[in-house]
């Protein structure tokens, strides 16, 4: 027997009801019927029709939690009806059971719609006649034997023109077509939905609410970029500019969700660009700030940087940027302020004020601060501006930073920047701000005075908002880790080209590298390592792919990894690159091919295991687990970083000549050669050790570190 279930959120004509019922009953189908109408006052008159049950679906909200409450205000009618039932389990029961879910009215198509997706079997209708219709279908299919439901797609012209028709009336009426699975997964569906949200002549509020319902409907589907395709080319029929930069803007972030580079970014960046320009004309600085926070926000969102194996920045980084620097508003924040005074020379009469900050990561510091803190000409202090409320809150306040760089430096924020900084700036002779994010934005918001300012941008930073967002103006001198980053960020970054740029330098990370010279273990010579596994960047796939090349030719090669796993929380790409790794990397583990240390405080100890160290990474600053490596004597095996591959500086020009290679068929090719026997694997490793300790060690690049500060020869 078929079960059907009939869903009202208006009470529906009785008589009409007991006529449809019957008819279902006399095609041997059980009827139930819930609705968030009032059921209590005609409780006895349903009782009268053969009914199989009843129910009372919840009539509000206010068991639900405030944010639910929010989202349903601002939701069409239909959607609040899906709010008020979702978690009723009487219905969502009765709709896993039924061969037959129809929505008695408009207001219940959402909420059909939405049950269908918790059984894809059943047939989902608008409409008691196309319910009948559906059942009549299913009788033949079951007299034929039939184990698969057939559907039929009403043809696209007349569904499209009626659609149109009816858009404007009632945007839940488009979903009377969208409620069929068949037409939300099938290519004619997609179509159907794009002429749909396009049609000429629909008002911008249908328009809006009709490409939302669509995009939800394509997600549901599976069509991720359908859903995005359907919110882009609705914005594209919208004049007014705040709308059809906020239906960009979901259309790129419903990419990005799924771990999608979005194939719409520049208009979505671009519409909200001229939000921002728009604004700022009108001298309207906190919705300017608003919308170039959000086109900034989009254009360097980490899904498109960082959590990929490739980033627009490295195929084009003056390309990529030239939108944003078309804009009036971006060019006033990009515009350098100075300072009134130049830094002050270093005292000679007492010792050197030196302050050290960063935001909770001091991962590079420790020797920084070890060394300083007794140094006899240096009086260090160390703020970790995420330790006290007031100076996190001001650290990472991009929209307000924005906002006051767009007003000239007229509001609040720079106020409570002039009140919580200016103490530090006054006591220290010399600021050390590690990583180039959100605190050099802060700092450089006001003047520094005639303390000198230095800041440290790591590798990570180039790929963000935050260098744009910083007056270099302000800052003395700025270190870089490397010459090919500093290479990507100046040309990232105009004011670092101009006449009041910092000075540039590069220092290596401070490593204490010789307590990494320890004795080998027997069995290192056939050991690969891999230190560093959390991120998408560090590409540990490549180094598998190395690993079943060399294997080929000995199994007596096995992979040592080294580090915590990659956080799936991150984001969907860095989520998606986890999932096949671990694909990958199961039979290798359960072979024994692969084995995962996981997270050390003693990667010196590690290394004694290790006899070959990989450097599988896209992109780095300097790799400080492949000098460690380098530095107990292993072999190094360096890739040659895709994103800086070819480049003036690179990989090739950081390491020795011979350390670097161009793929895993090199990598594999080096490995063999260099460990074919024990003596040429440990000549090779001692000489890559002495390179490691006199060029990396500490007690060579503390003399950096003390000429940048003291100005010691």
């Amino acid at each position: 027997m078929t079960e059907v279930l009939f869903v009202a959120t208006k009470r529906p004509e009785l008589g009409i009801l007991a006529d449809s019922v019957t008819k279902f009953r006399d095609r041997d189908a059980k009827v139930y019927l819930a609705g968030t109408f009032h059921v209590l006052p005609v409780a006895e008159e349903l009782s009268l029709i053969p009914l199989e049950g009843v129910h009372q679906l919840p009539r509000g909200l206010s068991s639900r939690s405030s944010s639910v409450r929010r989202r349903a205000k601002a939701s069409p009618a239909g959607m609040k009806v899906w709010l008020q039932s979702q978690r009723d389990r009487w219905l969502r029961r009765r709709a896993l059971k039924a061969q037959v879910i129809v929505a008695l009215d408009p207001g219940a198509v959402y909420t059909v719609w939405r049950l269908s997706q918790y059984n894809p079997a059943a047939e989902a209708h608008f409409g008691v006649a196309a319910a009948l219709t559906a059942l009549t279908a299913l009788d033949k299919l079951r007299q034929q034997g039939a184990v698969a439901r057939q559907a039929a797609l009403p043809a696209l012209g007349a569904v499209a023109k009626d659609v149109r028709r009816s858009i404007d009336g009632i945007p839940a009426a488009m979903m009377r077509t969208a409620t069929a699975r068949p037409v939300m997964r099938s290519a004619l569906g997609a179509r159907l939905w794009r002429s749909a949200v396009t049609a000429p002549g629909v008002p911008v509020k249908a328009r809006v609410a009709a490409s939302r319902y669509v995009a939800e409907g394509m997600q549901w589907a599976g069509r991720t970029s359908g859903a995005a395709i359907a919110l882009t080319t609705a914005a594209s029929k919208i004049s007014d500019l705040a709308v059809r930069a906020e239906l960009l803007d979901e259309g790129v972030m419903t990419e990005i969700a799924r771990g999608i580079s979005p194939r719409d970014l520049h208009k979505a960046v671009g519409a909200r660009l001229a939000q921002a320009d728009e604004q700022y004309a009108k001298g309207n600085h906190e919705a300017a700030s608003e919308a170039l926070n959000r086109a900034l926000f989009l254009d360097f969102h980490r899904v498109m940087h960082i959590d990929q194996l490739s980033s627009p920045l490295a195929e084009d980084a003056k390309g990529y940027i030239e939108r944003l620097h078309g804009s009036s508003a971006f060019q006033a924040v990009a515009r350098p302020r100075g300072r009134k005074t130049p830094a002050a020379a270093p005292p000679t009469d007492r010792p050197l004020r030196l302050l050290v900050t960063t935001s909770a990561n001091a991962n590079f510091l420790h020797h920084v601060l070890s060394l300083y803190e007794g140094h006899p000409r240096v009086e260090l202090r160390y703020l970790d501006l995420a330790a006290q409320k007031s100076l996190k809150r001001i650290s990472w306040a991009a929209r307000l930073m924005l906002e006051d760089r767009l007003a000239d430096g007229t509001t609040d924020y720079q106020a409570d920047v002039e009140r919580l900084m200016r103490p530090y700036l006054d006591w220290a002779d010399t600021v050390f701000l590690d990583w180039s994010v959100g605190p050099a934005s802060m700092l450089t918001t006001i003047d520094p005075g005639d303390t000198r300012i230095v800041v440290r941008l790591h590798s990570y930073e180039a790929f963000t908002r935050w260098p744009h967002m910083t007056d270099f103006s302000r800052v003395d001198d700025l270190v870089f880790v490397a010459p090919h980053v500093r290479d990507l960020v100046t040309s990232l970054v105009p004011q670092l080209r101009g006449k009041t740029a910092p000075r540039t330098h590069v220092l290596d990370n401070a490593m204490d590298l010789s307590d990494f010279v320890r004795p080998k273990s027997a069995d290192a010579r056939f050991n690969l390592g891999l230190i560093g596994v959390s991120q998408v960047a560090k590409d540990p796939r490549w180094a598998l792919d190395v690993l079943k090349r060399v294997r080929e030719h000995d199994e007596r090669y096995r992979l040592l990894l080294v580090g915590g796993d990659m956080d799936p929380k991150t984001s969907k790409a860095t989520s998606d690159y986890r999932t096949l790794f671990e694909r990958e990397l199961a039979p290798l583990v359960e072979s024994g091919a692969v084995v995962r240390l996981g997270p050390t405080d003693d990667v010196p100890g590690a290394l004694t295991d290790i006899g070959v160290i990989l450097s599988s990474s896209v992109r780095e600053g300097c790799h400080v687990g492949l000098m460690e490596g380098a530095a107990s004597a292993a072999l190094p095996v360096v890739r040659d970083w895709p994103f800086y591959a070819g480049r003036a500086h690179s990989a090739r020009t950081l390491y020795p000549e011979g350390w670097v290679v161009g793929s895993p068929e090199e990598a594999s090719q080096r490995i063999l050669d260099v460990t074919s026997t024990e003596e040429s694997w440990q000549k090779a490793g001692a000489l890559a050790s002495e390179h490691a300790v006199s060029s990396w060690d500490w007690s060579v690049v503390q003399k950096q570190f003390d000429r940048l500060f003291l100005g010691e020869v």
